[in-house]
C-alpha cells in the first residue's frame, strides 16, 4: 500500500535501512514488503520510500508478541 500523501509533521519518517535494522533484514527486503503491500510507505518528492514510524513499531510489536506466544494444544 503505496500512500503518496504527507504525513503529519510530528510523524518521525523511517529510511528502509532503519526499518531493515529493527527486522533485521535487508533494505531491498522493506522495498518488497512495501511493493507487495504488507506494509505503507510515503514518497519522497525524489521518489524514495519513506516509513511511518508507528506504523512499523506496530508490525514489529506484532511479530514479536506472535514468535513469544506458546504454541496451541490441540
Amino acid at each position: 500500500m503505496t500512500v503518496t500523501t504527507q504525513a503529519s509533521s510530528n510523524e518521525r519518517l523511517l529510511t528502509p535501512g532503519e526499518v531493515a535494522a529493527l527486522f533485521r533484514v535487508d533494505p531491498k527486503t522493506v522495498t518488497r514488503w512495501a511493493s507487495a503491500g504488507r506494509i505503507g510507505s510515503i514518497r519522497t518528492p525524489g521518489g524514495h520510500r519513506r516509513f511511518r514510524e508507528s506504523e512499523v513499531r506496530s508490525m514489529l510489536a506484532e511479530l514479536t508478541s506472535e514468535a513469544t506466544l506458546p504454541p496451541s494444544r490441540p
